[in-house]
């Protein structure tokens, strides 16, 4: 450790500012001046140099010599530009670029030795092609990610990842606008990422990587982490109306808030968006979920140097459940595919959201970031896992609840160097995220009528962070990139059941992270990474298992390429393997809150894309992996319910004013008990989406499930006992999947 400390200082001690040349750009949308994420731009001279715009679409050369320059600007989905500098010695250069709307051409693709062609890449092409209609299909858009949800459409979805039953978060961290959106020691479970307050409609763009390599990610960052990016600006009013099978309605607006030539000239921008869900659902039991969301977003620019962006948010939710029922119930005709065995299941969250991020260029300090956010947040959720094994009487319904605030901030400091003639990126930040939690408790209810308390209490959780990132490009082919991060938590919980109990802890824990890219040819690039990452563990069990570590860690090594195979096909592979230090398995919703042990998993993930026409594309996402515990037999050692197989792909279509896909997804059988004795069954799903535009008019039809195949999306071995049963059986309890499901939509922009 102390040599890695002692290469940042040698980075960051022994960099020199060059008074050169500079040449700094914007790159929008001509349509509608909305600046464009992640272009692409290349400067052509005696050495390439490379670079992505950000999200002001923005780009920066620096430590130019005099001299003639060639500049190209291309982002998949609009036209490219070319353009000619002469920079004279000492200038510093300026120019917008506006970039034209265009087909998608896979063939533009680059191929270069930064870090950003894999992801951005696969980012921007989905992205564009794929519609995008509910939270659920903003994840799916992440190679790899499945989801499954079990209880009544409200609770956060159960995530599954490069060979992880992710639960609903522990081992993925998953951010909207730089807040995060896992919820630490949550009373149902830790790292719970309930997404349901973001409307899709307002997502810019997604940023996603896999394993624990990215310095500026903290807790819960080890099978991955998701980025989500809200729109600065609305280039249309819109409304939109949806209604669908089993009493499925939504309605949306979005609205721009500044007289629209305001926003153009990109001074100032702001809007509010509004939802309203229900769905009666299609179980036997009604699940009358309802929700309803408003955001409201600000974007301005307050001095040449300075803008702002603000937002607030506010969600509500309510629904019902059938919960997750026995084979045997089914099997013997007691209770239909989509019945129910306590049908009081159910819940409701809210949550209010506010955060504020200035961004300031401050010369040669470089460019200075700091942001504030907020978040209220109340949960309350009724389940029954075990049915009557415990009481007999009145059932084992439980009740998870709970309140809190969570409050954070954020700074970090970005800036270009020369070193040894080189370009050296620099990215130091540090960060604080407290969560109070001044009521949280575990309860027996009968009907959601309260019996009894297991546990109740408050926890203070505080999270102090501190972190280093530089890339050194060293060659046109050649990039390295070092990552430092330090996290220190201090975890307070105090019992309201016994007055006396209380007990607090603290813990820190360093993760370091190296990523190398190496541009081999034209067409093809390979790259390393290696890192340190760690899942917080969650306050109840910190304070009192005091042998435990509170950051369970994880070690994690990916040897990947990114290719372009012919004109047409871009593929990324990686293989890869991590260790994890303690393993979270579904043991119930009993208070009994205990991690398992340490885990290793090893696999291969595999993305292509593919240009069949100017006009259709084809995709397809392979996953393979191989979960094992380590210190139990082997043929025991089999990780419940962590998925072996997983595979999406599909077929777009994006010609004029028509647009469609037909998908398939595919999560193979998995073990649900260790030594493989049950087993979860997988299923084949295929979806399909059609969209026309009319003038300002857009008419849409989307089908989940067209075969409607019977399947189960959510499957847990459980013991559980029915009321006419004397002993508790253990075996597969489910929430059987969506049945052949439809909508239609219209949307009208003015």
């Amino acid at each position: 450790m102390k040599n890695v400390v002692l290469i940042y200082l040698y980075l960051f001690c022994f960099t020199a500012l060059a008074q050169q040349a500079r040449i700094t750009g914007k790159v929008i949308q001509a349509q509608n001046n909305i600046p464009i994420l992640n272009g692409y731009v290349q400067l052509v001279n005696q050495n390439n140099k490379i670079t992505y715009t950000d999200i002001e679409g923005r780009f920066d050369f620096q430590f130019l010599s005099p001299g003639m320059y060639y500049i190209v600007i291309h982002s998949l989905g609009f036209q490219t530009i070319r353009d000619t500098i002469l920079l004279k010695e000492a200038e510093q250069f300026q120019k917008t670029y506006l970039l034209e709307d265009d087909a998608i051409q896979i063939p533009e693709i680059q191929i270069t030795a930064r870090n950003e062609v894999a992801f951005t890449t696969i980012n921007s092409i989905d992205f564009k092609l794929r519609p995008i209609n509910t939270t659920q299909d903003l994840l799916r858009l992440v190679p790899g990610l499945f989801i499954a949800q079990h209880a009544g459409g409200g609770k956060a979805e159960q995530l599954f990842l490069r060979g992880f039953d992710v639960d609903h978060g522990t081992d993925v961290a998953v951010s909207v606008d730089n807040m995060p959106v896992n919820m630490a020691s949550h009373a149902h479970g830790q790292g719970y990422a309930d997404l349901h307050f973001v409307i899709p409609e307002t997502v810019d763009n997604i940023q996603f990587n896999k394993g624990c390599y990215n310095a500026n990610i903290g807790d819960f960052n080890t099978a991955g982490a998701v980025k989500f990016q809200t729109k600065n600006f609305l280039p249309d009013n819109k409304a939109k109306v949806e209604m669908g099978k089993f009493n499925t309605y939504r309605a949306l607006v979005l609205l721009n808030l500044i007289p629209k030539k305001d926003s153009m000239e990109q001074k100032h921008s702001a809007y509010i968006a509004s939802e309203a869900f229900y769905s009666r659902g299609f179980f036997e039991s009604p699940q009358h979920f309802n929700r309803y969301n408003i955001f409201a977003k600000y974007h301005g620019i307050v001095s040449k140097k300075t803008y702002i962006t603000a937002s607030i948010s506010t969600f509500f939710s309510k629904w019902d459940a059938s919960g997750q029922i026995p084979d045997r119930a089914v099997d013997n005709g007691s209770i239909g595919w989509f019945g129910s065995i306590d049908n009081s299941e159910g819940g409701n969250t809210n949550r209010t959201n506010a955060n504020i991020q200035v961004t300031t260029e401050a010369g040669k300090l470089g460019t200075w970031t700091n942001q504030v956010y907020w978040s209220n947040y109340a949960f309350s959720l009724f389940s029954n896992f075990t049915l009557y094994k415990d009481d007999p009487i009145h059932g084992d319904e439980i009740h998870q609840y709970e309140n809190r605030n969570m409050l954070g901030l954020n700074s970090s400091l970005k800036n270009d160097y020369r070193l040894f003639g080189r370009t050296l990126k620099t990215n130091v930040g540090a960060g604080y995220r407290g969560d109070f939690i001044d009521n949280i408790g575990l309860a027996h209810v009968e009907k959601r009528e309260f019996l009894n308390d297991v546990k109740k209490g408050s926890i203070h959780e505080n999270n102090i962070n501190g972190f280093a990132d530089a890339s050194l490009l060293i060659s046109s082919r050649l990039t390295l990139n070092l990552g430092l991060r330090y996290d220190y938590f201090t975890f307070l919980y105090k019992s309201s059941i016994d007055d006396t109990s209380s007990a607090n802890r603290g813990q820190g824990i360093a993760s370091p992270k190296i990523n190398i890219y190496y541009k081999l040819t034209q067409a093809l690039q390979l790259y390393a990474s290696g890192g340190y990452g760690f899942h917080s563990n969650d306050a109840r069990v910190s304070v009192y298992k005091t042998t435990q570590s509170s950051l369970p860690r994880a070690k994690s090594v990916d040897l990947g390429t990114n290719a372009k195979i012919g004109n047409k096909l871009f593929v990324n592979m990686a293989l890869w393997y991590m260790y994890l230090e303690s393993e979270y398995v579904y043991v119930g919703d009993d208070g009994l809150l205990e991690p398992s042990g340490s885990t290793r998993r090893m696999g291969i993930d595999m993305s292509f894309r593919y240009q069949l026409a100017k006009w259709l594309f084809a995709d397809m996402d392979l996953n393979l992996a191989k979960p094992r515990y380590i210190n139990l037999p082997r043929n025991e050692n089999y990780v419940p319910l962590a998925p072996p197989i997983t595979s999406t792909g599909g077929l777009s279509v994006k010609q004029n004013k028509w647009s469609a896909s037909l998908r398939y997804r595919y999560l193979g059988h998995r073990p649900a008990v260790e030594d493989n004795t049950i087993v979860a069954k997988g299923y084949f799903i295929m979806d399909a989406v059609v969209n026309y535009q009319l003038n300002r008019f857009l008419f849409g039809i989307s089908a989940e499930n067209i075969f409607n195949q019977k399947w189960k999306e959510a499957q847990f071995a459980t013991e559980s006992q029915l009321k006419n049963e004397t002993t508790p059986v253990t075996e597969i309890h489910f929430t059987p999947g969506t049945p052949f499901y439809i909508k239609g939509s219209i949307t009208v922009s003015f």
